[in-house]
């Protein structure tokens, strides 16, 4: 499996150098809903992981933002995100990442989130740790929610879903240090690992956004849960992640406000 981890973070690095050199350019832009965009850069990106993948492991699935599934011969899949924080890309705001993962037999085997703009490369491989430009990096050791940072995000239905994530927000601003929006939620995650979050919560993440950070938090000996505290996975349609000394305090502020 280390081959593939090598692999996959050089071709992180690969697609996050090209977005790095488009950064400043004028992007073209097609809109998948109001406020819900793509870029040129999105697809380029793609086009460069999916084609290094199909060269290397062409019996490998792949499930990728921007393009149809691709179902391959082996038990393993390749779940990427070429660029997540479209809308902070398009803005010249600098906060975006390559997001890459591989599933063996429906299990996350290796995650890699890539942050080109400061150069940190998170890998996380199963049972063997997670780090940061190969450093070995855990989650923080906070474990009062009143001193937590927290990181959280909001679905694209937002302006038509009364499920926007508003209400969640409202309660957890009032009981933690702060939270902090970035718009990637593939980062977030990397630095609940990193220990520079101490938790985090979003509705209707998509597989791509988080297949890689998940194993990243929890390789950094953090905790994953769904909305509910029920066990998490790619097609849960919501997450709380942490440090686990705050998972409970989180969950329960969040159950609550759901009663509400």
């Amino acid at each position: 499996m280390r081959a593939e981890l090598k692999f996959a973070e050089e071709l992180a690095k690969k697609a996050g150098l090209l977005l790095k050199a488009k950064f400043n350019q004028k992007h073209d832009i097609t809109y998948k809903g109001d406020i819900n965009i793509v870029t040129e850069a999105d697809k380029m990106s793609e086009d460069l992981i999916i084609g290094e993948i199909i060269r290397v492991f062409p019996d490998h699935g792949i499930l990728s933002e921007e393009s149809p599934s691709i179902t391959g011969s082996a038990s393993a899949r390749w779940i990427i995100d070429p660029l997540d924080g479209t809308t902070n890309y398009a803005h010249a705001f600098p906060v975006f990442c390559v997001s890459i993962a591989l599933e063996i037999e429906d299990c996350a085997a290796l995650g890699v989130t890539y942050d080109p703009m400061r150069n940190e490369l998170f890998t996380a491989m199963r049972n063997n740790g997670a780090f940061l430009n190969g450093s070995k990096i855990n989650v923080s050791a906070i474990n009062n929610l009143t001193r937590s940072l927290l990181a959280t995000g909001f679905p694209y239905d937002i302006r038509d879903s009364m499920e926007n994530n508003l209400d969640y927000f409202n309660a957890m601003a009032i009981k933690v240090q702060a939270i902090r929006r970035a718009g990637a939620a593939a980062l977030d995650l990397a630095y609940i690992a990193a220990g520079r979050f101490d938790g985090f919560w979003e509705l209707k993440l998509k597989p791509w956004d988080t297949a890689a950070g998940s194993l990243i938090v929890q390789e950094a000996g953090g905790s994953i849960s769904d909305m509910s505290g029920n066990n998490w996975n790619i097609s849960s349609v919501g997450m709380i992640a942490s440090n686990g000394l705050i998972h409970k305090q989180m969950l329960d502020i969040l159950k609550k406000t759901r009663r509400g």
